[in-house]
């Protein structure tokens, strides 16, 4: 029902609205993908996942734009940590956001409660602070949905789920490949994915220090307060502790 009324609240001042997630991880190479596809004749490929064999790993993070019924898959090749998946989000903002909703001021994420973009970490929330409050001057609202609930994230119905039908029984060999099936997804209600590599680094056992976490300007709900907050940018409290 919180969430729920968010998003009407968001709607109605035509303020942006994205639901986020990281897929399941995928192995590079010519390997075994599930599902069925029509062919004359079978595709040989490599009958174990040995990750010696691999030419890499492929780490899916999407951000599906609920209003404009859009998707944006940012391909990891590295590790999907917090600071991974706010760069994702900045890149759509940077590629999409700020062109479709140029006088926004708000932002609203839909997550699920584990993983990178998980309630209790902390370097997720700093990122968020400094890389898109501060960064871009942007209110962001995030509402993140109880464990064993993540069925009800948007993207997982309207985005990976379609992304699976339209690359299974697909060996995927290279990025390229990974890349192409993600960004010819479609549906008949009219769906579009784009799509980005990102080869950058990224390093596990990251953490915010008690400074960090004190310069947050944060506002918790009322309403389950561990997964619902408000992140601002820097007022001049902030600032001045800098």
């Amino acid at each position: 029902m919180f969430i729920a009324a968010k998003r009407r609240q968001f709607e109605t001042a035509d303020l942006p609205i994205i639901s986020i997630d990281g897929k399941k991880r995928e192995i590079i190479g010519n390997f075994k993908n599930a599902g069925r596809t029509w062919r004359r004749k079978a595709r040989e490929v490599k009958d174990h996942d040995f990750p010696s064999d691999a030419i890499g790993v492929a780490l899916p993070y999407g951000i599906y734009d609920v209003r404009r019924n859009a998707g944006f898959v940012v391909v990891g090749t590295s590790r999907e940590t917090p600071e991974f998946a706010v760069d994702a989000i900045e890149s759509w903002w940077c590629r999409y956001g700020q062109k479709h909703y140029p006088a926004a001021t708000e932002l609203l994420i839909l997550a699920d409660s584990g993983g990178a973009n998980s309630p209790r970490c902390r370097v997720w929330k700093c990122d968020l602070q400094q890389k898109l409050c501060n960064g871009y001057g942007l209110r962001v609202t995030v509402c993140h949905y109880p464990p064993g609930a993540s069925k009800w994230n948007p993207i997982e119905h309207r985005l990976f789920s379609e992304v699976s039908k339209n690359w299974q029984g697909v060996p995927l060999e290279t990025y390229d490949v990974a890349l192409n099936y993600i960004s010819t997804t479609k549906t008949k209600t009219g769906l579009t994915v784009s799509t980005k590599l990102n080869s950058k680094t990224y390093e596990k056992g990251q953490t915010a220090t008690d400074e960090e976490m004190d310069l947050l300007n944060v506002r918790v709900h009322k309403t389950q307060p561990e997964w619902n907050y408000t992140i601002k940018p820097y007022g001049q409290k902030q600032l001045r502790k800098l």
